[in-house]
């Protein structure tokens, strides 16, 4: 992981960017070496995985009668 300080990724956001896109590793923003943020790509969440909270729902009778 990289780590870079607060000014120089203000100053270089487009490059960390860049860097993030075609490296896909994260870079971790620091204020006086104490690390505050992450930079990480982005990564889309799979459409055909039920979400957790929706796997418990029950419904007990047929949605499509009449």
């Amino acid at each position: 992981m990289n780590n870079v300080n607060i000014h120089d990724a203000k100053t270089h956001f487009s490059k960390l960017l860049e860097r993030i896109e075609h490296d896909g590793q994260s870079i971790t923003i620091c204020r006086n070496g104490k690390a505050i943020a992450d930079l990480i790509p982005h990564r889309p969440s799979s459409r055909i995985k039920t979400h957790p909270t929706l796997k418990k729902i029950k419904i007990d009778y047929d949605p499509t009668e009449p």
